[in-house]
């Protein structure tokens, strides 16, 4: 029954090696242990925090960033519309300036024609005349070549004038 019913002696002897490791414990080991654990605790809230910071500016830094972006995504439509705008004034002007430029080939075409219409009627006109004089005068010559022809000719033009 010894060894289930321990002596008061060893009960002794136990107590006083627990009390003198406990002592030594606290006296040598409790201090640095609770500075490590307060430690490790000051490391863990300040790892914490730090994370907690960085999530907010990694937040920021997306919103920030998301606001770039629809600040960039205006700014580009802005500018392809005002590209569009200025492609399509571009555009009617170069049309315009057709346009005109056509008129005024056929205002001048029509001024051309119309002054060698004028030139091909002058010379025309010319043309005859000289050709009826041509004519006028050989049908003279050949009429008037000997005397009966003139005297008929002559007589001719005085019945015309005694016709009243």
């Amino acid at each position: 029954m010894d060894l289930i019913l321990p002596s008061s002696g060893l009960i002794f002897w136990q107590l006083f090696g627990f009390l003198a490791l406990l002592f030594i414990l606290v006296k040598f080991a409790w201090k640095p242990m609770l500075a490590a654990i307060d430690e490790r605790e000051t490391s863990i809230n300040n790892a914490l925090k730090a994370a907690e910071t960085a999530r907010n500016e990694m937040a920021n830094l997306k919103a920030e960033n998301e606001k770039l972006l629809a600040e960039a995504r205006l700014e580009r439509d802005t500018i392809l519309k005002k590209a569009q705008d200025a492609s399509v004034k571009m555009i009617d002007d170069a049309k315009a300036e057709a346009v005109k430029a056509g008129a005024l080939m056929i205002e001048n075409a029509k001024a051309v024609i119309e002054t060698e219409k004028k030139a091909a009627l002058a010379d025309v006109k010319t043309q005859v005349a000289t050709l009826s004089l041509a004519v006028t005068e050989k049908l003279l010559r050949a009429n008037l070549s000997d005397n009966k022809s003139q005297k008929d000719l002559v007589e001719g033009f005085i019945k015309e004038l005694k016709l009243n």
